[in-house]
């Protein structure tokens, strides 16, 4: 399935794991890449030693190509982009912040640069800052997300119109068919990550892979939108959340309903309560935990059975 992705990344697939907060640790991103995809180590929950410690072991896991997600919003990036040129890992996505302020100090490492962007406007600035590829994430995704609620069946033909390097959709994908669509609409590849957190070896409690698998249509909702737009699966938390909107709350109240560590307790230590539970509307179609080579293998099986038979229409 050689692409323009594949190629860039010296993968046999034309698909990422995305870099998630609590769930992408060295298990998963090791067994990703060596199922024949890219896999990627989520940094946005890691200190900066915990992230050299997860690059480590998944070096010694596989012999294949690996990257590091980094969201910039975080006081430590400096020390998290530093450890990942000191241990040699070659490609690096950026979100959540200005792609100029890292990519050329990347590049210039000898690191593949790849951003994600949630309209048009953020993958033309992209483009402008020099990166290799860019993410177009529509707001099914899970997790942080996009203010203008773009989906991903009109983000991506938008994007692919304005842009001229290669091209990830990502948000609501999590099968062949849905790769094949997202190619069709002009992307080079696709990121996954909602798939993987149910995995059997995603970092994320046991208790929040379950609650994943028994998700239903309208179980989730982007929520959040005054600090950073997240979609959510409905809980007590998510419920206080709501209860607090109908006091027209100021964005200080939010924090502090917020507070810290609220997706670490939720998708980490499984507090199904309290826990800030972050994953994609595409979680309705997700029935069962398995390895990640099976989901892989599942994935390009019906993408090619999928092509096979849109060929004969």
């Amino acid at each position: 399935m050689p692409n323009r992705i594949t190629e860039l990344f010296n993968i046999k697939y034309p698909i990422i794991q995305a870099g998630m907060v609590w769930n992408s640790g060295w298990k998963l991103a090791s067994a990703a890449s060596n199922s024949g995809i890219l896999g990627l180590l989520g940094a946005g929950s890691m200190y900066p030693e915990v992230l050299r410690e997860h690059i480590q072991k998944c070096k010694k896991a596989t012999e294949n190509p690996f990257g590091v997600n980094v969201p910039m919003l975080y006081p430590n990036v400096q020390e998290l982009m530093d450890i990942i040129v000191e241990e040699g890992v070659k490609i690096v996505f950026t979100s959540a912040g200005n792609p100029k302020t890292w990519t050329t100090w990347l590049q210039q490492r000898g690191i593949t640069v790849v951003h994600v962007v949630s309209s048009v406007a953020f993958a033309l600035k992209a483009q402008e800052a020099g990166v290799d590829a860019v993410v177009a994430e529509g707001f099914e995704a899970g997790g942080h997300n996009g203010r203008d609620e773009t989906t991903t069946l009109t983000l991506i033909p938008m994007v692919r119109e304005h842009i001229h390097i290669p091209l990830i959709a990502a948000g609501g994908i999590a099968t062949g068919k849905a790769m094949l669509a997202a190619m069709v609409l002009g992307a080079d590849g696709v990121q996954v990550g909602s798939r993987f957190v149910a995995s059997e070896e995603s970092s994320a409690h046991e208790a929040f892979k379950k609650m994943v698998v028994a998700a239903k249509e309208g179980d989730t909702q982007l929520t959040l939108k005054e600090l950073a737009p997240v979609r959510l699966l409905k809980n007590k938390f998510y419920n206080d959340v709501q209860e607090l909107y109908k006091q027209t709350p100021t964005p200080e109240q939010l924090k502090e309903l917020l507070g810290r560590g609220r997706a670490k307790k939720g998708m980490f230590e499984g507090d199904l309560v309290e826990g800030e539970l972050e994953i994609g509307q595409i979680s309705g179609l997700i029935h069962d935990i398995k390895p990640v080579a099976q989901i892989v293998a599942d994935m390009v099986q019906e993408f090619e059975m999928a092509k096979q038979q849109i060929s004969k229409i």
